[in-house]
């Protein structure tokens, strides 16, 4: 862990897209959407953001359609040159797409990727999803060798195929898939890291930068921050830390000063 201030990076779930089944007919919307929800967390103190396609459910283990990479890059035009956010970027395409992150971050000026299985092989509730490091890697060197990848370790809704450790696990997305930056996560959306699971996240890789990748509060941030360089916030920050509700930047900005907090 680094003595450098603590990131906090704002998750933008956007609305369901085109296509999806829950698309309501509007990219305006859309767009209006993730704005005020990426203003929220400028306002608040975020250090940087990730688009997510959120609203679409249910979600591909294989590659995204054409329009849903075409309306999240729309979305990030407009979020840099309607709404006027300067915060950097990154693209997290669900559920599994690393090709297409690649793709908006190298077109769109995108500073990293979040990829949920980059290595090893999980059980998640779209089916069996294998690791893409081989590929990812090639594909950015070509695309944009500076973009960096952040990849989460034992994924959320997932469970590794044949076992493993989370230790190994962590070693193996570092060494042998390259990972810029390693995620821990709950087990679900919005729950709860174990601080057990960071301490051996970075135990076994101490030299690695660590994000937590779900539920980080006001309340949980001394202790995670304790293992962890950065804490990567969707759920907690909305108004009443309802999922579905509108990003708070005052719950931003409590975040951040706990956060700062820790490392005084």
């Amino acid at each position: 862990m680094t003595n450098m201030r603590p990131q906090l990076i704002g998750v933008v779930h956007l609305l369901p897209l085109p296509g999806a089944p829950r698309w309501g007919g509007s990219m305006s919307a859309v767009c209006e959407h993730a704005a005020e929800d990426a203003k929220a967390f400028a306002e608040g103190g975020a250090d940087a953001l990730v688009i997510e396609n959120f609203g679409d459910v249910p979600f591909t283990s294989e590659r995204v359609p054409a329009e849903t990479v075409a309306a999240m890059a729309t979305v990030f035009s407009h979020l840099r040159q309607v709404a006027n956010i300067t915060l950097p970027f990154g693209f997290n395409v669900l559920r599994n797409d690393p090709m297409s992150g690649l793709g908006l971050a190298a077109t769109c000026g995108g500073k990293f990727i979040r990829v949920n299985v980059h290595s090893g092989t999980m059980v998640t509730d779209q089916g069996v999803i294998e690791g893409q490091a081989y590929e990812t890697v090639r594909k950015r060197q070509v695309l944009c060798p500076k973009v960096a990848i952040w990849a989460d370790v034992h994924v959320k809704h997932a469970q590794p195929l044949g076992g493993g450790s989370l230790e190994d696990a962590a070693k193996d997305a570092l060494h042998r898939g390259l990972a810029d930056v390693l995620i821990v996560s709950g087990v679900a959306t919005g729950e709860s890291v174990d601080a057990d699971d960071l301490r051996v996240v970075r135990q076994a890789c101490p030299e690695a930068a660590i994000y937590v990748g779900s539920g980080s509060s006001v309340e949980s941030a001394p202790r995670l921050l304790e293992f962890a360089d950065g804490l990567i916030v969707g759920t907690s920050v909305k108004v009443d830390g309802l999922l579905a509700q509108p990003v708070d930047p005052a719950r931003v900005q409590a975040l951040r000063a706990a956060m700062d907090m820790e490392r005084m």
